[in-house]
C-alpha cells in the first residue's frame, strides 16, 4: 500500500519523523508537507504563488504552500505516484470537537478525500513530554484495521491520541465529536514599533465533553476515533425549508 504522508506542523515536526518511520516498516510511505509550520491553515489553497519542491536531507518533500496544497501536489501532479491513501500528522495538539474546523492536519486529510482517497488525520494530545511512538503504533493498528474495513466514500477518520505511553492507552474506540467553550478574549498589544496589535486568545474548554465525545474518550486515556463526513448538508432540514422558502 502506498501512503502520502502529510501534516500542518511542518515537513521537519518530530510528530511527522515518528509516523514515517513507523509506517514504512509496513507500506510505501512518501512524504509531502510544508516547509514551516501551517497551524490553523484548514483547508486553505494556494492560489496566487506557484509551489515550489525541494527535497530535504531525510528525502522528504518540502513545499512552500499548505496542508492541501501537499495532498493535491502528492495526487494530481503527475510528479509523484498516485496513493492508495493519505496520512496527516502526527499532530502536535489535540484536534477534538470544533477544533476539525480551523485545524490543517484534518484539512489535509480531508484534501485526500476530496480527490477520492481514503485518509486519516492523526493528533497527538498534549503539549510536552511527548509520546508520538504511542500515536504512530496506534494508526498502524488503525490501517490494518481498515485493510478490511475499507472507509466509506464520504468519511475520513480524526484519530486523537492521550499523550500517555503505548501500555496505558485503555484502548480505542469510536466518538462523536464534541464541542469547545468559546474562545477567550483576543488579546491586545503593541509591537516594537508602538503600533496596535492583536494575538489569538486561549483555546475554550470542552463544553460538550461527555461520554461518547472525543474529549471524553482522550481524558479517560482512549484513543478517540471520529468519522468525519465530507458533506456538510443538513440534509433533514430540506424538506421543511423547501415548504418555508416556497411561500
Amino acid at each position: 500500500m502506498r501512503i502520502l504522508l502529510s501534516n500542518d506542523d511542518g515537513v521537519m515536526a518530530p510528530g511527522i519523523e515518528c509516523l514515517y518511520e513507523h509506517l514504512s516498516e509496513h507500506y510505501e510511505v512518501t512524504v509531502i508537507a510544508p516547509d514551516r509550520n501551517c497551524s490553523g491553515m484548514s483547508n486553505a489553497l494556494s492560489l496566487h504563488h506557484p509551489l515550489r519542491i525541494s527535497k530535504t536531507e531525510k528525502g522528504f518533500y518540502a513545499v512552500n504552500g499548505t496542508p492541501s496544497d501537499c495532498v493535491q501536489l502528492g495526487v494530481n501532479s503527475g510528479f509523484f505516484e498516485e496513493p492508495d491513501i493519505v496520512v496527516s500528522g502526527i499532530n502536535d495538539g489535540p484536534n477534538l470537537g470544533d477544533d476539525t474546523i480551523y485545524s490543517g492536519t484534518v484539512a489535509a486529510a480531508l484534501e485526500g478525500r476530496h480527490l477520492g482517497l481514503p485518509a486519516l488525520a492523526v493528533s497527538l494530545c498534549g503539549k510536552q513530554d511527548l509520546h508520538f511512538e504511542t500515536a504512530a503504533l496506534l494508526t498502524v493498528d488503525i490501517l490494518k484495521s481498515l485493510e478490511n474495513h475499507p472507509l466509506d466514500t464520504k468519511q475520513i477518520l480524526n484519530i486523537n491520541v492521550p499523550n500517555l505511553p503505548i501500555e496505558e492507552i485503555k484502548g480505542i474506540i469510536a466518538t462523536r465529536c464534541g464541542k469547545r467553550h468559546r474562545a477567550e478574549t483576543m488579546v491586545e498589544d503593541t509591537d516594537p514599533f508602538g503600533n496596535q496589535i492583536f494575538w489569538y486568545g486561549k483555546l475554550g474548554d470542552g463544553f460538550d465533553a461527555g461520554e461518547g465525545t472525543d474529549f471524553h474518550a482522550v481524558a479517560s486515556g482512549y484513543c478517540s476515533v471520529s468519522p468525519l463526513s465530507t458533506d456538510m448538508t443538513v440534509h433533514q432540514q430540506i424538506s421543511s425549508m423547501n415548504e418555508w422558502l416556497s411561500k
